[in-house]
């Protein structure tokens, strides 16, 4: 018996050094997966030639958020679905105040410890409080041409996943 056929899975990033460890990742886990050097911005797929495009812990390094989601949109077919994954800062409840101390004094140290890069830690907050709010983020992923957009906040709101159509 034949199973199910896969479609095939791309992954891409602007830096080769983390396309070189994902490729390790992929090959020692088993999956074939394409990988092609490239910036968000500017991908170098065809029009309407994606199913899924999925980000995790990345879109808010992009230079200009709204490039980026029509670039998405671009390469995404009709009815095709985005996925966001991105740090937030929860903006209120009892977690929030308790957040901001441990992602701004206690990471940073810990983290640069542990892994012996500290400006990546010390950059993580920053780049978190600078990126768009959850509601911003929507308005501007219906603005470029999505519909349907759902959000989904997890470990307080510390992460939050937005999910949309290409409409």
């Amino acid at each position: 018996m034949v199973g199910p056929r896969r479609a095939p899975v791309f992954g891409s990033d602007f830096v080769e050094g983390m396309l070189a460890r994902a490729r390790k990742k992929a090959i020692g886990a088993g999956h074939d997966t394409l990988f092609a050097a490239a910036d968000a911005l500017n991908l170098p797929f065809a029009d309407s030639s994606f199913d899924l495009v999925t980000t995790a812990f990345g879109f808010r390094n992009l230079a200009n958020y709204e490039g980026g989601l029509r670039e998405f949109a671009r390469i995404l077919r009709r009815g095709g679905e985005l996925g966001i994954l991105e740090f937030a800062e929860p903006e209120s409840g009892p977690m929030a105040g308790l957040f901001r101390f441990y992602f701004k004094s206690i990471l940073p140290r810990v983290g640069g410890a542990i892994s012996g890069d500290k400006e990546a830690y010390a950059y993580l907050p920053g780049s978190v409080s600078k990126f768009p709010s959850s509601p911003e983020l929507a308005v501007l992923i219906e603005k470029t041409g999505f519909a349907g957009v759902h959000v989904t906040p997890w470990n307080f709101g510390s992460v939050i996943l937005h999910t949309a159509r290409r409409a």
